[in-house]
């Protein structure tokens, strides 16, 4: 897989699909690599040019000593499209790719079409808990997270129904940089785009899993109340809801990005 070299980062980074077709970025969630959207890549590269990476600490890519911050995730996306030539895409981020795509859109609405904001909120949990978490991590490494990561990813109709696909991910987490993992809760810890939501002037669309005991549809909501004309859209799925319900999911990115 090719890699790009920035800023003392290194992104692994996949493409898919005919590089003529709307460029469409793919932004994965915490303690996941960008091989969690291969039910969207199989489905949409007909139609996109589909990009997909790594988030800094995550999977194949590099896990430089943190803690970052979320102008460092976002400008990793913008710089990683400037590196493919890419003036203008649209954008899919779940959860914590969520709220890189709120800085983007935030920061850069010139550089994208419209932006998916998924299973994510302004303001994620709260300070004390995501630097307990990385203290955690680097102490422990990221077997007790991954031991439990599970009821709070899926519901448990789909934990009892996908073992494997469950058991996959736990393992993934669990053998994921301990580093990067920490380095990506202490930027969870401070990132906060409340006051900034009304700043937004690109299409949004906020989708919200109705199951989802991390961020919730309310939290959903609060983003669509403060955000210029964004959209909400809900899926009955908990807070890993493009593996949960693959092609509603998908459905839904075909639908509100065309």
């Amino acid at each position: 897989m090719p890699v790009f070299e920035n800023k003392g980062v290194t992104l692994n980074y996949a493409t898919f699909g005919d590089s003529s077709n709307p460029a469409l970025i793919f932004s994965n969630s915490l303690g996941t690599s960008y091989h969690m959207w291969q039910p969207q890549i199989d489905t949409l590269q007909a139609d996109y040019f589909v990009i997909c990476y790594d988030t800094r600490g995550h999977g194949k890519s590099s896990a430089p000593r943190g803690p970052y911050t979320l102008n460092q995730l976002g400008q990793d996306v913008i710089d990683l499209l400037d590196h493919l030539s890419i003036d203008k895409a649209f954008f899919c981020g779940i959860s914590m790719g969520g709220m890189t795509g709120q800085w983007l859109a935030i920061n850069h609405p010139d550089r994208f079409h419209h932006l998916m904001l998924c299973n994510t909120a302004a303001k994620i949990g709260n300070e004390a808990a995501w630097r307990d978490r990385a203290q955690l991590v680097r102490e422990q490494g990221l077997d007790p997270i991954a031991a439990t990561a599970s009821p709070r990813w899926f519901t448990a109709d789909f934990i009892d129904h996908y073992p494997d696909v469950v058991a996959a991910l736990s393992s993934a987490l669990a053998a994921g940089s301990s580093e990067g993992y920490a380095s990506c809760c202490e930027a969870l810890s401070i990132a906060d785009t409340r006051e900034q939501l009304k700043e937004i002037r690109v299409p949004i669309t906020v989708l919200a899993g109705v199951e989802d005991p991390v961020t919730t549809v309310a939290d959903g909501q609060y983003m669509v109340d403060h955000i210029p004309n964004a959209k909400l859209a809900t899926i009955d799925a908990s807070h890993i809801s493009n593996i949960e319900q693959p092609e509603a999911f998908s459905d839904y990115v075909r639908y509100y990005l065309q």
